[in-house]
């Protein structure tokens, strides 16, 4: 699917990848782009006549109900806010660990929910959401996370085959380690933000269902399409 001329919802722009997405859309000509935060501070420098501000929390069913009106013109959803609240399954406050899938799992559900008939009643588009390499093999001192992002990457794969009869193409998307704030404490090579949505949106206008959108996710794509058991080795010996 190509961006240009579309309307497009991005969740969880305020910054990261969330920003980096809205400034790739309007690059590739897209007609409007929501832009949705908590803050609608952090959305200040999106100085554009294309961007529609949104204050968003996507735990709130009313928030997401009220963007879904205000938004009835929407074509594509790019599921993007996130959070990295939990680690260790046995450590972690069991709280962390409902925070990390209230967000990463039933927020996005939800915001899916809401926005398909949208999407369909505007004559079909896309719904892509951020799931994470983890979300294939997970890493033991993000397992909290990990656990979140692999039941939306089952929703993705189920999701797909329900809103094909829509019209509505479904996109999984799999960074691995990118220079925002949320894996500032990763000790690795990152991508950046930037690169990141320009090969997201690259991987929507090809049609790829599953988008590896950085050097270390595609190496590790690799090994999971090879054999998903060498990928959870791979993980359990960082």
């Amino acid at each position: 699917m190509n961006i240009e001329n579309k309307v497009v919802f991005v969740t969880g722009a305020g910054r990261g990848i969330g920003k980096a997405l809205v400034k790739a859309c309007l690059q590739h000509n897209a007609r409007k782009v929501y832009a949705a935060a908590r803050d609608l501070e952090a959305l200040k420098d999106l100085a554009d006549a294309r961007v529609v501000p949104i204050k968003l929390d996507i735990t709130k069913a009313a928030n997401i109900q009220s963007a879904a009106k205000t938004a009835g013109d929407v074509q594509v959803l790019i599921n993007n806010a996130g959070i990295f609240a939990s680690h260790s399954l046995l450590d972690s406050p069991l709280e962390n660990i409902r925070t990390d899938m209230d967000v990463n799992y039933f927020g996005t559900i939800n915001m899916i929910r809401a926005f398909a008939p949208v999407i369909e009643n505007n004559g079909g588009g896309a719904i892509a959401s951020l799931c994470s390499i983890v979300s294939l093999a997970s890493m033991v001192f993000a397992a909290g996370y990990c656990a979140s992002k692999a039941a939306l990457f089952s929703a993705m794969q189920a999701l797909r085959t329900e809103l094909r009869k829509k019209n509505i193409a479904v996109y999984s998307i799999f960074p691995g380690p990118i220079d925002t704030d949320m894996a500032k404490g990763i000790e690795m090579a990152k991508t950046t933000p930037e690169q990141a949505a320009e090969n997201i949106l690259q991987g929507i206008r090809a049609g790829k269902e599953d988008i590896f959108p950085d050097p270390m996710s595609e190496q590790m794509s690799a090994l999971w399409y090879q054999n998903p058991k060498k990928l959870e080795e791979q993980f359990a010996s960082l």
